[in-house]
């Protein structure tokens, strides 16, 4: 059997990887650094992720699901830390009861059913102002959980990545609940959260984005890495005529004789419509622009002035996450996972 290979393939960096997590963990003073590794950690892939992360001395991770946690149960061993962000499901007890992972309980239900099911260790999550998932900051938490064995009591922040003030009005009402709850560690901090000071570390803070190469806040600027360098390949060079039209709905027409290459790259794969006319690729130093709308499975970049690329040849894609957002449309973390299965992904 031969060797075979997509033409798309991620290139990641596993040494940046590294960095940020080292620079978010030095961010945090003494208070541990964990890493969110849900969403297939990120789409890079939680167990590469989780390994390359329990190598620098990253203890604790976090994932959405249960069906997230089982496929990452085999590399937990001592030392090591899962939680389930999402809880536990009615129909997640059976798994949720034997595994090393542990549940995030989110709601007065689930407390009640860990509760009754005599559940083991587990972490809880207490809404201080985002109105999403976790007990209201406002009620009797200490009383509701009572009798858990509550390892870390966490809360997220809503708009750190804003300078806004219901940051600081979470942070006042997360260090209350610590005055007055009993548990292990304490968590608050996101990646944002991290870049909002010393204050919001508490025990333990918990990185997703910036791992993986997004800048949360101005602060993280210059130190975070970008992690995630797509590549596609082309499948055909072709010359365009002054008056032809290009991609669907003819949004891009020639003003001149041109030459393009068709790359396989599409928005079934991530590479959303947003980067239509306005993204970009490379061959080395020379910038080669999307042209017309970015389709399905194809995209078009403008090679006019660049004669040896033709088919086979991989062209890196602008994909900074900052400024890809900027141009795109879509939030840094879209981007990330949004990236499609066809990917070949490569650690370097």
């Amino acid at each position: 059997m031969t060797d075979f290979s997509a033409p798309l393939r991620l290139r990641l960096d596993g040494d940046a990887l590294l960095s940020n997590w080292l620079w978010l963990k030095g961010q945090g003073g003494a208070a541990a650094c964990g890493a969110a590794i849900k969403a297939n950690g990120y789409g890079l892939g939680a167990a590469q992720v989780m390994r390359r992360l329990t190598g620098a001395g990253c203890r604790d991770f976090f994932v959405s699901n249960w069906a997230e946690a089982m496929l990452l149960e085999p590399l937990l061993h001592d030392g090591l830390s899962l939680s389930v962000l999402h809880g536990v499901r009615e129909e997640d007890m059976a798994v949720a009861l034997t595994s090393r992972a542990r549940p995030v309980l989110c709601s007065e239900r689930q407390v009640a059913r860990w509760k009754a099911a005599n559940g083991g260790p587990c972490d809880l999550m207490v809404d201080t102002g985002m109105n999403r998932l976790g007990l209201d900051w406002r009620g009797d938490v200490a009383g509701q959980v009572e009798a858990l064995q509550l390892r870390t009591l966490l809360s997220h922040l809503a708009s750190a990545d804003e300078d806004k003030p219901l940051s600081r009005c979470q942070l006042e009402r997360f260090t209350a609940l610590r005055q007055g709850v009993a548990a292990e560690r304490y968590s608050l901090a996101n990646s944002a959260g991290i870049c909002l000071g010393a204050d919001y570390a508490f025990d333990m803070t918990r990185p997703g984005i910036a791992l993986y190469g997004g800048i949360p806040r101005r602060e993280a600027a210059g130190a975070i890495r970008q992690v995630v360098f797509p590549e596609a390949q082309v499948l055909q060079r072709r010359r365009v005529l002054a008056g032809d039209a290009i991609g669907y709905n003819a949004t891009h027409v020639a003003v001149a004789d041109m030459e393009i290459a068709i790359v396989n790259l599409g928005y079934a794969d991530g590479y959303l419509r947003g980067f239509s006319g306005r993204g970009a690729m490379h061959r080395g130093n020379e910038r080669l622009p999307v042209i017309g709308r970015v389709s399905m499975d194809l995209a078009a970049v403008d090679v006019s002035g660049a004669t040896d690329i033709g088919e086979g040849d991989w062209l890196s894609v602008d994909y900074a996450l900052p400024d890809a957002s900027a141009i795109s449309g879509l939030s840094q973390y879209e981007l990330l996972t949004g990236l499609g299965a066809r990917f070949d992904r490569i650690w370097d």
